[in-house]
């Protein structure tokens, strides 16, 4: 077992991972920017270590800061959860050639998946079902942008192929207008993520996303636990996320769940990954692939019983997956309501000390969060301040338990979108469920 790691992280996902090692009896040492010296896994590890002010680029994102800390505090290995530096190839290089453990899938597997066009190529050479779109980045041939677009038929979104967080896409309509938005694109792409490679994808009007949790280890097996619906969307960023998806059968599930896990087996995945897909007249379409844990991996958790961060860990560990396929069972259903710190009509973030935080219970609730009475969310990063998941034999169960629970939360002192979920768990569409990614925006007007 690893004796001591670096979490290279901050929030509810760094207590997150606290909380595994402590159960693994792994010793921890907790990173922080000046600003996050008072968050709760900073002040429950065995060890902290400053690496920089509040500035991202100075402390988070700082490789040789974060390799240092693993240096002078003797440990082994290095999680770096979601967001940050946890999908960098060159991180986990760096970290692996410094003699450390990077908990995830090798530098290479990153690269490989990391880019969505050649993301898109690897699977659609295992034969990944993906979407229409172009083989590979788009050139500076306008005429060829012309003739692929209409080989795939408008409308089409344009994508960088570094993007994430929803940044990086623009929807096109109209030939007319196909040019100026690869340009604009390859603009905003550049100075979001340091590249300008764009390509070509049909647009989907109405479709679901649904992704597929997979784990593997290093000797060659390759787990798939289910699918969650993450369709419950604003600006392309999951508001609610829920497992198993409603509407998606045994058959498709164990289906799409054996593809993804010869896709990974065949280019040597180990740890936690997951697949992403749209889905729209009972297809799957791939889109691309998260090589790390997700935010919403707690919905899988409590479906299957599968502890994810502890089993990241026992990977790292060297050990052999502790189930194999045949183990997975799905056991009722789990909903995630991701609780930001902002205003939950005009989404503008609200940092800012929390003068009470009343955290709800009951049977199948659980909240991750980093959170307390007094502590002060500072404004330089993500306004998610807490993940509050309900679990029950069945949807109607848990979104009942979701429901409660979201009156018994008290926030004061900051805005939270506690009411917006409130409101999206009434509404009869979504208790309906199977609703596209566009349903929230027009349900808010946004569209």
């Amino acid at each position: 077992m690893l004796e001591k790691i670096l979490i290279a992280n901050r929030g509810e996902i760094a207590l997150r991972i606290l909380r595994a090692c402590r159960e693994l009896g792994i010793k921890t040492v907790a990173v922080h920017s000046t600003a996050d010296a008072n968050l709760k896994h900073v002040l429950l590890a065995d060890e902290s270590v400053c690496i920089g002010p509040p500035p991202s680029a100075m402390s988070y994102l700082n490789m040789p800061a974060i390799i240092s800390a693993a240096e002078v505090t003797d440990a082994v290995g290095i999680h770096p959860g979601y967001g940050f530096l946890s999908e960098n190839a060159d991180f986990a290089e760096r970290v692996e050639k410094s003699g450390f453990i990077f908990i995830g899938p090798k530098a290479e597997t990153i690269r490989l998946l990391g880019d969505k066009v050649s993301a898109i190529r690897a699977m659609r050479a295992q034969g990944i079902p993906c979407v229409p779109g172009s083989d590979g980045s788009l050139g500076d041939d306008a005429d060829e942008s012309l003739r692929i677009a209409r080989d795939i038929g408008y409308p089409v979104i344009i994508k960088a192929s570094a993007g994430g967080g929803g940044r990086g896409m623009r929807v096109v309509h109209a030939e007319g207008a196909l040019l100026n938005s690869i340009a604009i694109t390859r603009s905003e792409a550049l100075a979001a993520f340091g590249s300008d490679a764009v390509y070509m994808e049909k647009f989907l009007e109405r479709p679901r996303h649904i992704e597929f949790q997979i784990i593997g280890d290093h000797h060659g097996n390759v787990v798939s636990l289910g699918e969650r619906d993450c369709s419950m969307q604003r600006r392309h960023q999951k508001v609610i996320e829920e497992a198993p998806a409603p509407g998606i059968t045994a058959r498709q599930r164990r289906h799409m769940g054996d593809l993804c896990v010869a896709a990974c087996s065949a280019v040597g995945y180990r740890n936690a990954g997951t697949m992403e897909f749209l889905y729209q007249d009972g297809e799957f379409y791939f889109i691309e692939m998260n090589t790390r844990i997700q935010v919403e991996h707690p919905v899988t958790e409590l479906i299957t019983g599968i502890d994810l961060v502890k089993t990241q860990l026992l990977i790292a560990a060297g050990e052999k997956l502790p189930f194999s396929q045949s183990d997975v069972q799905i056991r009722g259903h789990a909903i995630e309501c991701r609780i930001n710190a902002e205003d939950p009509r005009t989404f503008i973030p609200s940092p800012g000390p929390i003068k009470l935080w009343h955290a709800p219970g009951g049977p199948g609730i659980r909240i991750d969060s980093h959170v307390y009475s007094g502590y002060s969310v500072p404004p330089h990063y993500d306004s998610l301040i807490g993940k509050l998941i309900a679990h029950g034999d069945t949807r109607e169960t848990a979104i009942a338990r979701m429901r409660n629970a979201l009156l018994e939360f008290v926030v004061e002192g900051i805005k939270t979108n506690a009411a917006l979920h409130q409101e999206i768990l009434a509404h009869a569409a979504f208790q309906a469920g199977g609703l596209d990614i566009h349903y929230l925006e027009r349900r808010l007007g946004l569209k």
